[in-house]
């Protein structure tokens, strides 16, 4: 086995996991993409039970270089591709080639986030492989679609949050502000989940897998869907944002920051009454949102006073359940809060070069096919599986060591 990054440090050939539970248990997925979109998209299928391979090029996923302090491995690799097989081909070896079509035959999706012109040239392109398996459903994330000028164009999370009007709407057009957290990459995970569940769907009716088509310029524009609305009777610049009037948002307290929402007249009625201010819901003038909104710049400043009287903490318990609301925690935070240990989100990680650790388990919960009943799986390591998997697929130990001799697996 190799390990990327350079160092000594080597990971004996490991059985794969034991076949997952869930409502996609028996459903073969292969992985052929890096960084986060893609990959997250093939956990989420993982997290429901799907069997994913993960098969990296011989310089292995780009995220596993990307910074972080962890050693042995990078942090964002391990929470993107939870609960998978690591094998290792080389797509430009020809014999590399051939094993990915031999895997194909078998498999019920494969999902690569190459540009569109790359699989033709791999060899690996959708015509080839339905001829091959017509069952086979075959996900493409792309930067901007398989087709339009810039198709063949890098595409990244944070250049489709410029492109599309999220950064101007997040700051302003003369300060433009980013949206950390690579959100476009998740949210086009979430769509690449849901289309290729529909599209095995589908094959349960009509025998026939399909092409499904997940972009990141889909994913900004269908995560701005409240924005994208543009009546021929308005000007360019009209006001397409959703921030209930200025009243719902962040207010500094005694000792921390709070986020309020209170859009409902139920909510409002209740957050005027517990800060004290129960005389702004009784006034006509600020009685819809709408009525809110046009009278923000009174109603906010009172607002603010009123809430530096307690900290953060205390509001949230003050507030209960008669106001939506948060203290402003960090990520780190989470690990120990109570809701997400009754939701059991969170477990422990056991990883051959990590160790120990502690990461999201799944992303969803099935009350009858509960694919997270399983103990968890963490993201493999450079090769992991390689023997295992192929071992799967009808090969023998002569073949993989002539294969891993001239370059095609790892």
């Amino acid at each position: 086995m190799q390990d990327v990054g350079g160092d000594d440090l080597k990971v004996q050939p490991t059985e794969a996991p034991r076949a997952p539970e869930g409502p996609l248990a028996g459903i073969r997925v292969l992985d052929l993409s890096g960084y986060i979109a893609a990959p997250y998209g093939c956990t989420l299928l993982a997290d429901q039970g799907a069997e994913v391979i993960k098969i990296e090029p011989p310089q292995g996923d780009n995220l596993r270089k990307y910074p972080s302090t962890l050693a042995a491995e990078g942090r964002a690799f391990l929470g993107v591709n939870r609960g998978k097989q690591g094998l290792v081909l080389d797509l430009k070896h020809a014999e590399g080639r051939d094993v990915l079509l031999r895997l194909a035959r078998e498999a019920d999706v494969l999902v690569h986030n190459f540009r569109p012109s790359v699989p033709a040239r791999l060899g690996i392109d959708y015509e080839r492989l339905r001829a091959l398996n017509p069952r086979l459903v075959y996900c493409a994330v792309t930067g901007y679609g398989e087709r339009g000028p810039l198709k063949d164009k890098a595409g990244y999370d944070q250049v489709l949050q410029s492109m599309t009007g999220i950064c101007a709407m997040q700051g302003s057009p003369n300060d433009p502000h980013i949206v950390y957290g690579s959100v476009v990459d998740y949210y086009a995970a979430a769509l690449l989940a849901g289309g290729v569940a529909s599209a095995l769907y589908a094959r349960e009716r009509t025998g026939k897998g399909q092409f499904v088509g997940i972009s990141l310029l889909r994913s900004a524009l269908a995560m701005q869907s409240a924005r994208v609305v543009w009546a021929e009777s308005e000007d360019r610049n009209v006001y397409r944002d959703m921030r209930s009037g200025g009243i719902t948002g962040l207010y500094p307290t005694r000792d921390g920051n709070l986020y309020v929402s209170a859009n409902t007249p139920h909510f409002w009625a209740a957050l005027c009454e517990l800060i004290g201010l129960a005389a702004l819901a009784a006034d006509p003038r600020y009685d819809t949102v709408r009525k809110r909104a046009q009278h923000a710049a009174e109603i906010v400043p009172r607002i603010r006073e009123a809430l530096r009287a307690r900290t953060a903490l205390e509001w949230e318990q003050h507030f209960g359940e008669r106001v939506p609301c948060s203290a402003v925690r960090e990520v780190e935070d989470m690990f120990e809060h109570e809701q997400v240990a009754a939701e059991a989100m969170i477990d422990t990680f056991q990883h051959p070069l990590v160790g120990r650790y502690r990461g999201l388990v799944s992303a969803y919960k099935f009350g009858e096919t509960p694919a997270a009943s399983r103990a968890p799986s963490a993201a493999p390591t450079f090769g992991q599986h390689s023997d295992a998997v192929l071992t799967r697929h009808g090969y023998s130990a002569e073949e993989i060591s002539a294969l891993r001799s001239k370059g095609a697996v790892a």
